[in-house]
């Protein structure tokens, strides 16, 4: 708290506010350190950075008028002040750290973008049930992890509608499956999204479950989410859920 009617370092003669208040030394260092600690949770976002950058300039408001205000017969300790000093260096760098990273995580992301680019034109191999049927055909794969009694392809549309049912191997081990896009029915489906699911049971009857990937070509590559992301005819696959790339014939 400030003496009332004290005379500022400096200016001779010059009598400060009587309603004067300077904030206490832990105050301003709390503010400073808080703030900064939100800032770095927001991983370099530029509203956090806004928010760091706006109670920095509060500190150093704080800071100034402090001093300007202390009691000339019992001045800021000098512990406090280089306290004080120091976490306008910690914020100060925080501000700075967030720049950076938000620097490094675009080009990280124009990176994963570049390198992709090869992959335009190739047949891919996804970790995903729904595969593009294009020209007529939709290729799948899945794999058995032992025999089954017995097994079933369904392949259902976007809505969920089941369009096509047929008998799957049974053995166990990696399996391919190509549809033509003939339904049970025997129509022809639209070119779309399509979901394969394996329905098979063992030699007890019990549920086997069968995982399924799906492949296709890479029409186009992008940045959704921070994430290189292939454009497989229509379907959006990230490049962390790539399984293996097939070279393919033209190419």
């Amino acid at each position: 708290m400030i003496t009332t009617n004290s005379v500022a370092p400096g200016v001779p003669g010059t009598q400060l506010p009587s309603t004067t208040t300077s904030p206490s030394v832990g105050g301003a260092s709390t503010t400073g350190t808080g703030t900064g600690a939100s800032g770095s949770s927001a991983a370099g976002s530029t509203s956090g950075a806004g928010l760091l950058t706006q109670n920095l300039n509060t500190f150093l408001t704080l800071l100034t008028t402090q001093l300007q205000n202390q009691d000339p017969l019992s001045p800021l300790d000098t512990n406090q002040f280089t306290q004080q000093l120091v976490s306008f260096s910690e914020v100060e760098q925080q501000i700075n750290t967030n720049t950076n990273l938000q620097t490094l995580i675009s080009l990280q992301q124009t990176s994963q973008a570049v390198s992709a680019l090869p992959l335009i034109g190739q047949t891919v191999q996804y970790n995903s049930a729904t595969a593009p049927l294009s020209n007529g055909q939709a290729t799948f794969n899945y794999t058995l992890p032992s025999n089954a009694q017995q097994a079933n392809l369904v392949i259902t549309d976007a809505n969920g509608q089941v369009d096509y049912v047929a008998p799957a191997d049974t053995s166990a081990g990696p399996h391919s499956f190509t549809w033509n896009g003939q339904t049970t029915g025997g129509n022809t489906a639209p070119a779309g999204s399509y979901v394969l699911s394996v329905a098979a049971t063992d030699a007890n009857g019990n549920s086997i479950t069968v995982p399924v990937t799906a492949s296709g070509v890479v029409s186009g590559v992008s940045v959704q989410n921070n994430v290189a992301t292939l454009n497989v005819n229509g379907i959006s696959v990230p490049m962390t859920e790539l399984v293996s790339v097939q070279q393919s014939p033209s190419n």
